[in-house]
């Protein structure tokens, strides 16, 4: 579903990525590990289209997408892609139901259809009693469940995830894992997952291990 070919990148001097090729199947959860400073996140952001490759390419179902610019790259990534942060990103100011709305909002959808979703999404992950909460009222656990929802919203192919648990107790993590996998048997997502939890990457269906900028091993669970 999602494939990449030949991905460089560098910033100044610094050789970050260095001809990484990786596949990425329809419903497969796949973890990237690796020491600090290996690449992982500047190829987790540039297989989400957030950067931009040197050299090589990233299509997803056969389209190219490494090569979209501007409000036709977007509105791509508006409608294909969801993004799980450490720091979960949610507006302050918001409650946490509106902040689940934001990306149907920007995808011009009828308000009562996000509403559907989104209360559907909150069902599923245990916060339909805290909806009309702000970020501030909500515990850690429950802003990076927020934010799992509105990368859900809008029905994306592929969900990438940077340290998603890295923000969290080993209880939240733990239950952030297995989410996951329930939202992957649910609704047939793709999961691309940077970490440093070993808990998360053995889970995985694949792990990919990097090291200087390339993959050094790949392996199935």
């Amino acid at each position: 579903m999602l494939e990449a070919k030949g991905i460089q990148k560098k910033y100044g001097d610094l050789h970050v990525l260095k001809g990484v090729d990786v596949i990425i199947k329809e419903g497969e959860v796949v973890s990237i590990v690796g020491a600090s400073g290996a690449g992982k996140s500047t190829l987790l952001h540039i297989l989400g289209t957030l950067d931009q490759p040197d050299a090589g390419e990233v299509s997803l179902n056969g389209k190219k997408i490494s090569g979209l610019k501007g409000d036709q790259l977007a509105d791509f990534r508006n409608q294909h892609i969801g993004f799980i942060f450490q720091f979960h990103n949610l507006l302050p100011e918001f409650t946490a139901e509106e902040n689940i709305w934001i990306p149907g909002l920007i995808a011009g959808k009828k308000l009562r259809d996000i509403q559907k979703r989104s209360s559907e999404l909150a069902k599923m992950l245990g916060l339909s009693s805290r909806l009309s909460h702000k970020p501030s009222e909500l515990s850690g656990g429950e802003q990076q469940r927020v934010a799992v929802a509105r990368a859900l919203l809008n029905y994306p192919q592929v969900v990438f995830a940077d340290e998603p648990s890295g923000n969290l107790d080993t209880k939240n993590a733990h239950a952030l894992h297995n989410l996951f996998f329930t939202l992957r048997e649910n609704s047939g997502q793709s999961f691309v997952i940077v970490t440093h939890n070993q808990e998360l990457a053995k889970m995985a269906d694949r792990t990919l291990t990097m090291k200087d900028g390339a993959i050094l091993s790949m392996m199935n669970r």
